[in-house]
């Protein structure tokens, strides 16, 4: 399954992950001055893993991250809203905020987070967290 989403930041947790490690990371982008760049990608879930897709090509081209190096993927704890950006006037106005969290290549214990907005009314972050968490966390069995 894929869909567009704003791909709003990628920030190092070390070693959080869960609910923590997205708290922490939508904290550090909304203090950080200026606010990151932000690019609408395409966001495909498969058994593979996370494939990010820059559809304008802004920030990147391709980004894949397996199955295995995923560890956890929620909404935002706080419940925080993205405003709407001067870039992407398609974008929610006021969008809910998800991410997961994936080990870096290379590292044991070395997190990212990479967050996002929600953009399309149809797919929530909710759904696109629900269905992240049934395709990839359920099958390799990881613990958040």
């Amino acid at each position: 399954a894929a869909c567009n989403v704003v791909f709003i930041n990628t920030v190092d947790t070390e070693s959080l992950t869960g609910p923590q490690a997205i708290a922490k990371a939508i904290k550090a982008t909304m203090d950080s001055q200026p606010v990151p760049k932000t690019t609408v990608v395409h966001f495909k879930v498969s058994s593979q893993g996370i494939t990010l897709t820059d559809n304008n090509r802004k920030l990147f081209f391709r980004r894949h991250y397996p199955v295995s190096a995923v560890t956890y993927c929620g909404m935002d704890p706080q419940d925080r809203r993205w405003k709407r950006d001067q870039e992407n006037p398609n974008a929610l106005a006021d969008a809910k905020l998800f991410g997961f969290v994936a080990r870096k290549q290379g590292g044991a214990s070395d997190n990212s987070c990479h967050l996002f907005a929600e953009l399309d009314p149809e797919q929530p972050a909710s759904a696109i967290v629900n269905f992240v968490t049934k395709v990839m966390i359920g099958q390799s069995k990881v613990k958040s």
